[in-house]
């Protein structure tokens, strides 16, 4: 038997506070090694070691590709980095983004849940959207333990209110009471880890491999789920469908992955790009045209010269009506949808 002592940490907006109080409540000598993903800029410097240092509790450290694991030690994923883990070691790749990130917190929970099942222990923190429920669900569904901070007191709920939702979460609990659960936790020994089936096997551990880098492509299945008729919207490739559990999620041949929230807010902030796109090409032809109307009009062709001023006016209605359809236009997320049923049922 071995202690549960991998514990792997997703956040994204409003998470950094979320860390740095989590972290300065731990006890120094924690037993366990911690393994942190925070959304950021791909050009961020990353200071979060730095910044957790100062609560002289563990040691913090940016991870390294292929540096051993260690215990009392806490990894925090480079910008622009997966962080994963195989079985006593950390990996930092350049796979494709998951939910528009790198880093993502998928690729670490999920290759946690594959390398240590039942040791792990799965933590989903302040942030929007829901990267981190599908690994949360396959860290959970392997025999580890799924926490989420309490979405009440979360910056930003969106992240934990989506695993909650999705998840059969262990505790749902504050920053000030993560710290000492956590420490009764790691001194838990665990048994084997759950049976897993082989087909879901197997989509695990091809979802690490492409987190990882790894070649994927298979000439006789490109795909794996079922083909759906959206395109990825990071190389338009055709997206597949997978579901964990009731989650549904997609990912393309190539690599990429997208929740549904993720997808859905993806091709709604793409809609709104293309209008402009199209108001910027009509606007481009009212210029052309009423250019060509003053041309023909210098030439003394008047009838010539007004069909040209006629189909400008033209064009500019079609602008405007354009230019109202991007006003009215609606970025959509599943919180921002389900925000508006309750606000139905209330009214």
């Amino acid at each position: 038997m071995e202690k549960r002592n991998i514990i792997v940490i997703g956040a994204s907006t409003g998470g950094f506070e979320a860390i740095k109080q989590l972290v300065a409540a731990l006890p120094a000598d924690l037993d366990a090694a911690i393994f942190i993903v925070w959304h950021m800029s791909p050009d961020m410097r990353g200071i979060l070691p730095q910044v957790l240092n100062q609560q002289n509790t563990m040691l913090a450290t940016n991870a390294l590709d292929n540096e051993p694991i260690s215990t009392n030690h806490i990894y925090v994923a480079a910008p622009d980095k997966h962080l994963m883990l195989e079985k006593g070691l950390v990996r930092t790749t350049r796979g494709p983004k998951e939910n528009r990130f790198r880093p993502a917190v998928d690729p670490l929970f999920r290759s946690a849940a594959a390398s240590y099942g039942s040791r792990v222990i799965g933590i989903v923190l302040s942030g929007a959207l829901d990267d981190g429920t599908a690994g949360l669900w396959t860290i959970k569904s392997r025999g580890g333990i799924a926490i989420v901070q309490e979405p009440t007191e979360a910056a930003v709920p969106s992240m934990p209110e989506s695993a909650l939702a999705a998840v059969d979460v262990d505790y749902c609990v504050s920053i000030a009471e993560m710290a000492p659960l956590l420490v009764k936790l790691t001194a838990e020994m665990v048994t084997e880890a759950n049976e897993v089936a082989m087909d879901e096997q197997q989509k695990t551990s091809r979802e690490v491999r492409f987190a990882a880098q790894g070649r994927t492509f298979e000439q006789r299945q490109p795909a794996f789920g079922q083909l759906t008729p959206y395109t990825c919207p990071d190389c338009h490739g055709v997206l597949s469908a997978i579901t964990d559990g009731d989650i549904i999620r997609y990912r393309c041949h190539t690599g990429h992955a997208h929740s549904a929230d993720s997808l859905l807010a993806t091709i709604t902030e793409e809609i709104e790009d293309t209008l402009w796109s199209a108001i910027r090409g009509v606007e481009e032809s009212i210029f052309l045209l009423n250019d060509l109307g003053d041309h023909y009009a210098e030439k003394n062709q008047p009838k010539l010269a007004a069909m040209y001023f006629k189909k400008a006016q033209e064009a500019a209605v079609r602008a405007d009506m354009v230019r109202q359809t991007v006003f009215n236009h609606e970025q959509l997320t599943t919180a921002s949808i389900s925000k508006q049923v309750a606000d139905e049922e209330v009214a």
